[in-house]
């Protein structure tokens, strides 16, 4: 193996560890004639990458695809990249012309997917997703697209079963633990989102967005919270359509005192509801955080 491949490959493993810096470093280190090469522009994309330096990410990729010509992994950091600064049409563009050279790659399909979902194109997502998930039924990405197309089409216990199925497929996979997170959060199971949450924040101590909702899970579980579980698994509209109801009856009934009490029970949920989450907030705050 020469100097170059033993720095290639130790730029690879710094990358695997979470050291994205070091890897670049390491890169610029590289001969001219490697660095040029497609594995040195596919490792500093995926650093920077890493680093959310989107710009150069885009730059890099541009760089790559001009110098190796057609490479999927290249086209999915650029069309990344101008997702990232909101640049959808562009994107789309990069990622139907890499298709167009690899119509197979699940990577890439997955990735069109999830552009497809960022925009409102469900349907079209979904199709794509069937298509990768005909190439790669177990792969992380497509149970994420999968995940994504069914949370967003309001699709929650499909969500959620995608989730377990992503989860038990890759029990140490951060994102896996997120999604299960978010599904559990949404159907009111707090404290399995903020065991997930925080696996998934063990597994990938960078990742901000975990970090925050294991810390708002957290708040959801404390005891002074309890009461609320109702208007997280069943939402604000059902559950005021329950107490509603149970007001209603007794009044038609006749039993005015019990309406009335209901009613004033009614009235104290919903100020507690108002005040309990600020103050639990306040209880927990500087005690525990991710």
């Amino acid at each position: 193996m020469s100097g170059a491949d033993v720095a290639l490959a130790r730029a690879a493993h710094l990358l695997e560890v979470n050291r994205a810096e070091a890897a670049l470093d390491e890169l610029a280190r590289l001969p001219a004639d490697v660095a040029l090469g497609v594995t040195a522009f596919r490792l500093r994309a995926a650093a920077l990458t890493g680093l959310d330096r989107w710009d150069e990410v885009a730059t890099a990729a541009r760089q790559g695809l001009a110098e190796a010509g057609p490479d999927a992994e290249l086209s999915a950091r650029l069309a990344l990249a101008l997702r990232r600064h909101g640049e959808y049409a562009p994107a789309e563009r990069v990622l139907i012309e890499a298709l167009a050279v690899e119509p197979t790659n699940p990577g890439l399909l997955c990735q069109y997917a999830d552009l497809c979902t960022a925009v409102g194109q469900t349907d079209k997502a979904a199709r794509l997703v069937a298509r990768a998930a005909a190439l790669a039924p177990r792969s992380p990405a497509v149970f994420a697209s999968r995940f994504q197309v069914a949370y967003v089409q309001g699709r929650h216990r499909a969500a959620e079963r995608i989730a377990r199925d992503f989860l038990g497929a890759w029990p140490d996979d951060p994102a896996a633990l997120a999604m299960h997170g978010l599904a559990a959060a949404q159907r009111g199971r707090m404290g399995a989102a903020y065991r997930s949450f925080g696996q998934a924040v063990s597994h990938s101590p960078d990742d901000v967005g975990a970090a925050d909702a294991a810390w708002e899970a957290r708040l959801h579980v404390h005891p002074l919270l309890l009461p609320l579980r109702p208007l997280r698994r069943w939402g604000m509209l059902r559950t005021w359509l329950v107490a509603v109801a149970m007001m209603a009856l007794p009044a038609l009934a006749g039993l005015d005192l019990l309406a009335g009490l209901l009613g004033l029970l009614w009235i104290t949920y919903c100020a507690y509801a108002l005040i309990a989450p600020a103050l639990v907030r306040r209880l927990v705050q500087g005690r525990w955080r991710p």
